[in-house]
């Protein structure tokens, strides 16, 4: 078939001519028994001048006066072309003076076999590209377990406080607040860090301060916020990072850390004069709400507890703020939340779900969905902070 010629199907069709006969006799049989049935242009040599069908391949084998074998012929027809040439050929009756059959085997489709074959072969590159890539794999888990065991957390100090490798190494050392704060560093790669382990800052961090330049990474919380006034007071770090309100250091992903490590943080440490605040205006409450409050802040102001009241403002319960959302959800009458911690988008949602109706901490995080039937109040918004 011509080069400009695409090849569709193959039409394979049997013969049977009682006699002998040659290539030359069956060609000339087919040509010109089916030639002028159809028209013009369903002639096989029309077909052949248009590249719509190839060179006609015969096999043939001739014993005991008769002759057998089969006819390719390769079409780039459509399908109903090339049926109803396998039919036109079916109707040969005679090969020259000799009687014939002929029977349609098969029209294979070309494309099918191709793409059967091209399947074939991809299943085998996946096959040995995965093997290959498989021990290749079992490499770079070796290296990454290899990395990981290098930097196992350590102890330092008399407090065996929870620390990176490097901390005896490095002149700079990250200082957060616990052990689960560690290993998350040492999985983003920093292992030049130690933790304090409680809000009181240990003789040994204090000491290390003296010999090493200090960046504190600390909660978005108000633990977080304790920490941080301590820190000042006591080993006055060189920077002071803190994780997104709401959020703790363990929570991040290494990309976060990373990126929020990379940020220039103002130096706590230094002076600033600040202008003083506008006049706030107080908010619209209850004096009730405003004295039951103002009653309460110095009892939790720096322990990191709430307190929870109902609709006549009696307590209901004093927990701790990290248990205060397992609290309210088995609280059917909790009213009012007081706490010394950070207003969270999370703990607006509970009380929400749960009927409150004023919750007041120490500062507002970034609250999007705000609930119109829920006072959200500071206690710099009180004058207490």
């Amino acid at each position: 078939m011509p080069e400009s010629g695409i090849i569709k199907y193959h039409v394979r069709i049997r013969f049977e001519v009682e006699g002998v006969v040659e290539k030359a006799d069956l060609i000339g049989a087919i040509f010109g028994q089916t030639e002028g049935l159809f028209g013009p242009e369903m002639n096989l040599h029309e077909l052949q001048k248009n590249w719509k069908a190839g060179r006609i391949e015969i096999k043939l084998e001739s014993k005991n006066g008769r002759t057998d074998g089969q006819v390719t012929i390769p079409m780039g027809t459509d399908i109903s072309t090339a049926a109803l040439i396998a039919a036109a050929i079916e109707n040969i009756e005679k090969v020259g003076p000799c009687i014939a059959n002929f029977a349609l085997t098969a029209i294979e489709d070309i494309r099918a076999i191709k793409r059967k074959a091209i399947t074939d072969r991809a299943k085998m590159i996946m096959k040995e590209w995965a093997s290959k890539t498989s021990s290749e794999s079992e490499e770079i888990l070796k290296e990454v377990a290899a990395a990981t065991k290098a930097s196992k957390i350590i102890s330092y100090g008399k407090e065996n406080l929870p620390a990176g490798p490097e901390i005896y190494l490095s002149n700079d050392v990250y200082l957060v607040e616990g052990r689960a704060d560690v290993n998350n560093l040492l999985r983003t790669g920093i292992s030049n860090v130690i933790a304090i382990e409680g809000t009181k800052i240990p003789q040994s961090v204090i000491k290390l301060a003296k010999e090493k330049k200090i960046t504190a990474f600390l909660d978005g919380d108000r633990g977080g916020d304790l920490i941080e006034k301590e820190l000042l007071q006591v080993i006055k770090p060189k920077k002071i990072f803190r994780a997104p309100s709401g959020k703790e250091v363990e929570d991040l992903t290494p990309v976060e850390i990373l990126r929020i490590l990379k940020e220039k943080p103002e130096e706590k440490s230094k002076k600033v004069v600040t202008k003083p605040k506008p006049e706030q205006k107080p908010p619209n409450i209850p004096q009730t709400l405003q004295t039951k409050i103002k009653e309460l802040h110095p009892k939790i102001n720096g322990t990191l507890e709430a307190v929870i009241l109902d609709t006549k403002m009696k307590q209901i319960s004093q927990v701790p703020v990290n248990q205060l959302f397992e609290s309210l959800s088995s609280q059917k009458n909790a009213k009012i939340i007081v706490f010394d911690g950070i207003i969270t988008q999370r703990l607006v949602d509970v009380c929400a779900s749960i009927g409150a109706k004023s919750v007041i901490g120490h500062r507002a995080g970034n609250i999007a969905k705000k609930p119109t039937d829920i006072t959200i109040l500071t206690f710099e918004q009180l004058g207490l902070d």
